[in-house]
C-alpha cells in the first residue's frame, strides 16, 4: 500500500469517526444526567436523515439545515417529556424498556410513513465538492467533518465547563436529588441535555448520510449501536472518551475494509466492545463509582 493511499484511508477512517464520535456524545451526555441508555438516539438520527430529505424537496440547503436541526431537537426533546419523564421516580429498568419501545415506534413509525424501501438522501453541493490536498482526494465532507466534531466539542466542553447551565448539568450528574435541593431546575437541565444531544446527531446525520446517500427505516440501528460502543469503549460519561472512541472506531473499520476484510467491519465494533468489558469495564475514561445505598 503506497503512503497516499494509506493517508487517504486514514482520513476517511476520522471522517467517519467523527460522526460516530457526535452521535456517542448523545449517548454520554444522557447516561451521564440521568444514567439512561437513549435507545432511541440512533432512531432519532434516522428521523433526521429523512427530515432534510424532506427540507431539501421545499428549501435550499442554506435554510432545510437548520430546520431538520430544530425539528430534530424538537423531537428529541418531545421524547424526553412524553416517554422518560412520567418514569422519572421509577425503577431504572422501567425507563430502559421505555427507551426501547421509543425506538421501536420511530423505527416502525418511518416504515408506515417512509416505507421500507430506502430513500435517496439529497446533495448538498458544497459537501459533496471534490479537493485535493497533495495525494488526498476526497470530498468536501471528509475534510470537513473531523475538524467540525473537534470545534463542536471544544465549544461543548466549555459550555459544561464555564457556563451556568454547564454546572447545573454537572451538578445533577454528581447528585440529582441534591441538586434539586439547591434550588437547580431538574426538568430544565434535562431538557437542555436531550436538546444538545439531539442537537449533535442531527449534524452527525448530515455528515454521515452525505457519503452513503441513502435512508431507510433501519440505517440508524447499527449506526447507533456502534456509537454506544464508541461511548463504552471511551468510558460512557465522559465526552473526551465518547470523541476518541469514535474516532478509533472509525479508523478500525475503514482498516478492515483497506485490507479487504469488509465482512468483519462490523464485527470489531463488537469484538472491540467485549475487549474493552474484560480489561477496563468502566472504559479508557470512566471513573468507577459506587451506588448509595
Amino acid at each position: 500500500m503506497s503512503l497516499s493511499t494509506f493517508l487517504q484511508q486514514c482520513l476517511t477512517g476520522i471522517s467517519l469517526g467523527g460522526a460516530y464520535a457526535l452521535i456517542a456524545i448523545g449517548y454520554t451526555l444522557v447516561y451521564g444526567i440521568l444514567r439512561l441508555i437513549n435507545f432511541a438516539h440512533g432512531d432519532i438520527f434516522m428521523m433526521a436523515g429523512y427530515f432534510m430529505i424532506f427540507a431539501m424537496a421545499a428549501f435550499p440547503w442554506f435554510i432545510a439545515i437548520p430546520i431538520v436541526l430544530l425539528i430534530t431537537v424538537f423531537l428529541g426533546v418531545s421524547i424526553e417529556r412524553v416517554a422518560y419523564r412520567p418514569l422519572r421516580t421509577a425503577p431504572r429498568m422501567s425507563v430502559m424498556i421505555s427507551a426501547i419501545g421509543v425506538s421501536y415506534l420511530l423505527q416502525n413509525l418511518a416504515t408506515y410513513l417512509f416505507t421500507a424501501l430506502p430513500k435517496g438522501y439529497p446533495e448538498i453541493p458544497f459537501l459533496k465538492k471534490i479537493f485535493k490536498i497533495g495525494g488526498l482526494s476526497a470530498s468536501f465532507v471528509t475534510f470537513l467533518t473531523p475538524v467540525l466534531t473537534l470545534i463542536i466539542v471544544y465549544i461543548l466542553i466549555v459550555l459544561i465547563n464555564k457556563t451556568k447551565i454547564g454546572m447545573a448539568m454537572r451538578a445533577v450528574s454528581k447528585d440529582y436529588d441534591t441538586a434539586s435541593l439547591m434550588g437547580i431546575k431538574i426538568n430544565r437541565v434535562i431538557t437542555f441535555t436531550f436538546a444538545i444531544g439531539s442537537l449533535l446527531a442531527a449534524v452527525g446525520s448530515v455528515l454521515y448520510f452525505t457519503d452513503r446517500m441513502t435512508v431507510f427505516p433501519f440505517s440508524g440501528s447499527l449506526p447507533g449501536l456502534k456509537c454506544f460502543v464508541a461511548a463504552v469503549f471511551g468510558g460512557i460519561g465522559s465526552i473526551p472518551g465518547a470523541v476518541i472512541g469514535g474516532f478509533i472506531l472509525g479508523l478500525g473499520e475503514t482498516a478492515l475494509v483497506a485490507m479487504g476484510y469488509s465482512t468483519f467491519s462490523d464485527a470489531f465494533t463488537f469484538v472491540l466492545l467485549i475487549a474493552i468489558l474484560l480489561i477496563k469495564p468502566t472504559g479508557l475514561f470512566g471513573e468507577k463509582t459506587t451506588d448509595k445505598v
